[in-house]
């Protein structure tokens, strides 16, 4: 202990000449709340109150969320009055008004929390659909829907994956229709992240029948509490993320008001360059939680191999143990380097998109690829539901896949590569 607190102190004691905060792998663990240079003494306050949150919820209640492979609607009304949701959305409209370094320390805590929390999907919401309805919304769109997104009143969920085509938008049949001053809506999506709970969906549908996807593809606003015709499928049972809901929505004759498109008129057949000016947001979200995912399984693995007794004595005296954690780390900490830099720049308004893809591909594989790695640690207690490294396991797989596979990182990263002439 007494070798531990000195080499902590001369980790400090250079920092502080340097006028800087440590890393987060030069603290004690990877999880350690004081670190991160893009973060500050406020923002350690901040990260205490959503370690105070999730560490709140029952053993109980989350079992039940892992068996109905869903968490409660509750929840969410309770991470609204914690200040959980809508975190940088503008106060102006609503939302909390906090810088955006913020909502990342909310993306890294839920995930520190463990695998028990991959749901609820406050990342989606608050990170992905808010911003749609702020960057592209009309004023009365802002303001119907921000304040009750975040307070937790509205959950919402945005539609783009079909069950045909998959996030092929080319291919994408869903279609809104004019009828008079509204719009017809038909289709259907699947694999939607809280789909089951949502009461708003951000809908992506064909208003173009012909012509590229790029200019005939249009964005709704569809409140399933104020619109008939409107179902939902079961909620789709996984192989991992089981707290996290997921469904099929359908959409038949959904009749919707001219209100009901984002941006209203000037967002008419726009959708797909929203997509892409919100993407590399979507990403850095993605990322910074498989890597955050993977700095906790890291240390829960790290404290099971010094515990775990065999062959005379704890699994960290063994060079193989020692030497594989040792490079787990190492890649831990490149994604960590990539992880800082993409923050820095997002908040500057300068992440562009072949940067976020990369930052998505690299740290998704690492995540998957390292998770892997850690788990053969445990042995044949790493293949047991009740121990997080197992669901660690299972949910990790879907990161290379959602928020753009890692085959289409490499398309969009290999066109800076090879530019079209």
């Amino acid at each position: 202990m007494l070798r531990n607190l000195t080499r902590s102190s001369r980790k400090l004691s250079a920092s502080a000449q340097l006028g800087a905060r440590l890393h987060n792998w030069q603290s004690e663990k990877l999880t350690d709340i004081g670190t991160g240079v893009n973060y500050d003494s406020d923002m350690d306050i901040f990260r205490e109150q959503c370690r105070k949150f999730w560490s709140g919820i029952s053993a109980e209640r989350v079992e039940k969320w892992d068996k109905t492979h869903m968490p409660d609607a509750e929840i969410w009304r309770e991470a609204g009055e914690a200040g959980l949701l809508c975190i940088d959305t503008p106060a102006e409209y609503g939302g909390i008004g906090a810088p955006f370094e913020y909502s990342m320390v909310a993306c890294e805590e839920q995930a520190y929390a463990g695998p028990k929390f991959y749901g609820p999907g406050f990342g989606l919401h608050s990170g992905i659909v808010a911003p749609y309805i702020t960057s592209f919304g009309t004023e009365e769109q802002k303001h119907k829907y921000i304040p009750s997104m975040t307070t937790g009143e509205t959950i919402s969920c945005i539609g783009m994956t079909e069950p045909s085509g998959g996030s092929d938008l080319q291919a994408m049949k869903t279609n809104a229709v004019r009828d008079g001053d509204d719009w017809i809506l038909n289709g259907s999506k699947t694999f939607i992240s809280n789909g089951t709970l949502a009461n708003l969906g951000l809908i992506a549908a064909r208003t173009k029948k012909e012509g590229r996807a790029a200019h005939a593809i249009s964005l709704f606003l569809v409140d399933t509490r104020e619109h008939k015709g409107f179902s939902k499928g079961k909620n789709l049972r996984k192989i991992g993320q089981h707290s996290y809901d997921t469904a099929e929505l359908f959409f038949n004759d959904v009749r919707l008001p001219a209100s009901a498109l984002l941006g209203e008129e000037e967002g008419l057949n726009k959708g797909f360059y929203m997509m892409m000016n919100e993407l590399p947001r979507e990403r850095v979200g993605c990322a910074l939680e498989a890597l955050a995912r993977l700095e906790n399984a890291f240390e829960q693995t790290r404290q099971y191999t010094q515990e775990r007794k065999a062959f005379g004595g704890p699994l960290s005296d063994k060079q193989v143990i020692k030497h594989s954690m040792a490079e787990i780390k190492t890649e831990i900490v490149s994604v960590r380097l990539m992880a800082d830099e993409c923050v820095r720049l997002y908040s500057r308004g300068e992440l562009d998109n072949e940067t976020a893809s990369m930052f998505k591909l690299y740290a998704t594989e690492k995540y998957v690829s390292c998770v892997n790695k850690l788990l053969q640690h445990w042995g044949g207690w790493g293949y047991m539901w009740e121990y997080d490294i197992a669901k660690e396991y299972a949910g990790a797989r879907v990161f290379t896949i959602y928020a753009g596979t890692s085959e289409i990182m490499k398309e969009l990263i290999s066109r800076d590569v090879y530019p079209r002439k």
